[in-house]
């Protein structure tokens, strides 16, 4: 370990001793109506780890990545591992033991191929573990599940959270899935269940790309936590706010589909300030499912979503978002549509405070500028 490295590698421990406050995910759960953020005098353990990443997120973002400038995007690997079920046809048998085995600071592109199977294991790639590459053998054939909700009881009986229900959770900054399933085996909760919040794919860093991947889940199924995101060519399943968070992401001839058994959402985007530089786009995607199911809810109260050249089926509900039962949210929020089509896609229907984007409104939202994509991005 070089001297920087050392350096570095102190600092990091010191500062995730210290932690800061942090708001945790605490998002409501029931449809039309409005659920508060509530403080607790005591933390849980897994508040106390979220404060703990966050002010390590806002520390590298204050160096402005310098750190990882010098390996930019490592697109070429410099080794592969492979995982597989039978001990004999790969290096391990679990996902979680090839991430183990990378350095704890990894600069360099290593490819974890993921052979064939059903992986039935919690995965977690620490903050410095950068320029992971996980590939499976076909989203079909390869699926990594586990069944943990926000009520699950962690390691010291206190319950996961939304944050640590995850089944596969990523930190660390040039991450890359293919062709590979993420899966939260939990079934579609009653309307109006508490606790079951249960997400499948959680990628809580920056500059994250996935191609051909499925999401498998019903509640909150994909958190799209914070930084710049590409969805390539992706399927994405679930009930409830299965697409939230407070990341910039580009959604790309994405296949969404609801399986509400009566009323659902799709997206919830967090956007807090109209500082932030986040929100969702969908462009060239389908909507297909069933219930009846609002294109989002406003989670933040300057929340941003848009959908262009998208497919809609008739399961969207006319009126379209949903302004979360604060009515000031409806002046501040950003919720458009561009050139959509399907039986789901009229306008007519929409709430007075969406809008139909006109051809200059709808441009910063349909390449991948808008999530930078030309610095980092690289098919």
């Amino acid at each position: 370990m070089s001297k920087f490295q050392y350096i570095f590698t102190i600092t990091i421990l010191i500062l995730l001793l210290n932690s800061g406050q942090t708001l945790c995910h605490t998002k409501g759960i029931r449809l039309g109506s409005s659920r508060g953020k509530h403080k607790q005098s005591n933390m849980t353990r897994t508040q106390v780890s979220e404060q703990q990443f966050m002010q390590w997120v806002k520390f590298v973002g204050s160096l402005k990545h310098s750190v990882f400038k010098t390996a930019k995007n490592k697109l070429f690997p410099s080794y592969t591992i492979t995982v597989d079920k039978n001990p004999a046809a790969g290096d391990f048998t679990k996902i979680q033991d090839a991430i183990d085995s990378l350095p704890f600071i990894n600069l360099v592109r290593v490819v974890i191929k993921v052979h064939a199977g059903v992986y039935t294991e919690k995965v977690n790639i620490p903050q410095l573990k950068s320029f992971i590459t996980i590939e499976g053998a076909g989203a079909d054939k390869t699926i990594v599940q586990w069944g943990d909700t926000a009520q699950t009881s962690g390691p010291r009986g206190q319950p996961l959270g939304t944050y640590g229900s995850a089944t596969f959770a990523v930190n660390s900054p040039y991450f890359i899935a293919k062709n590979i399933t993420f899966k939260n085996t939990t079934p579609v909760p009653p309307p109006g269940a508490v606790g079951k919040q249960a997400v499948a794919f959680r990628i809580s860093a920056d500059t994250a790309t996935f191609l051909g991947c499925r999401f498998l889940g019903a509640q909150d199924t994909l958190y799209d936590h914070l930084g710049r995101h590409y969805y390539k060519d992706c399927y994405i399943e679930g009930s409830v706010d299965f697409i939230f968070g407070n990341a910039l992401s580009l959604f790309e001839g994405c296949h969404v589909h609801a399986i509400a058994t009566l009323t659902g959402a799709l997206t919830a985007q967090g956007r807090g300030s109209i500082l932030d530089d986040t929100g969702f786009s969908f462009v060239n995607c389908k909507v297909t499912g069933s219930g009846a199911l609002y294109l989002g809810r406003a989670w933040g109260p300057f929340s941003r979503v848009v959908f262009a050249f998208t497919y809609m089926d008739n399961i969207i509900i006319p009126k379209g978002w949903y302004n979360w039962g604060d009515p000031n949210r409806e002046m501040t929020v950003f919720y458009g549509q561009y050139k959509c089509t399907g039986p789901g896609a009229n306008f007519a229907g929409r709430v007075s405070w969406s809008r139909e984007l006109t051809d200059e409104e709808a441009k910063p939202f349909i390449s991948l500028s808008f999530i930078d994509g030309s610095e980092w991005i690289k098919l």
